[in-house]
């Protein structure tokens, strides 16, 4: 080994250092597809409450309110059973790399990717409890919300996932002039999106490594 690759070396040994340092590395793509595959079940127990209530044979209830509630449960199972694969997948991830997962680049990660999530799920809730009927808009709001994280926590993980923000709010911005189709938009945005970019960011990151 000569001089330069030995120089070459050291400075891919820094650039190393300095992104475990600065970024989150141990997100697991094997999340985002699981997350996906979820998102898919609920939007398949959805679609089976809306169509129960058009067709007259809802169970829970007759109002819209009713159909309301059920949704948010829908949507807030979802996201448990989301959350906690994603969570065990990526600490099996970080045991992998040997790598912390909790320190100061996860505290930041999680800080700006809950700001918009916590807001967007207020803005939902306060959306529906003083405006009856707007269910529609709950697809939608939840897409761009999402993606207004994805790219704000983006900097402290793999730039992949802004590209992931972006397509969430585009496909949520779209939703909104289509507000009768916002399932089969949630579904690509949460599914089928997910499954993608975590597909890609596995072979990318994680196969072979």
């Amino acid at each position: 080994m000569n001089k330069q690759e030995e120089q070459l070396n050291a400075l891919n040994d820094i650039k190393k250092l300095m992104d475990r340092s600065s970024r989150f590395i141990s997100l697991s793509g094997l999340s985002g597809v699981f997350a996906g595959f979820t998102a898919l079940v609920g939007a398949y127990l959805a679609h089976g409450e809306i169509a129960n209530y058009l067709n007259g044979t809802y169970t829970y209830g007759s109002s819209i309110e009713d159909l309301e509630f059920n949704l948010l449960k829908i949507g807030f199972g979802v996201l448990l059973v989301a959350l906690t694969g994603g969570l065990l997948l990526t600490l099996r991830q970080s045991r992998k790399k040997n790598l912390p997962f909790w320190d100061r680049t996860t505290k930041n990660l999680l800080l700006n990717l809950a700001i918009p999530l916590v807001s967007g799920g207020l803005f939902i809730v306060a959306l529906l409890l003083a405006h009856p009927g707007t269910y529609g808009l709950i697809a939608p709001s939840c897409l761009v919300f999402y993606g207004l994280a994805l790219i704000n926590a983006s900097k402290y993980t793999y730039t992949d996932i802004r590209f992931l923000g972006f397509c969430e709010i585009i496909l949520g911005l779209i939703a909104m002039f289509n507000i009768g189709y916002g399932l089969y938009f949630w579904a690509i945005g949460f599914g089928v999106l997910h499954i993608f970019y975590g597909t890609l960011m596995y072979f990318k990151y994680e196969r072979g490594n």
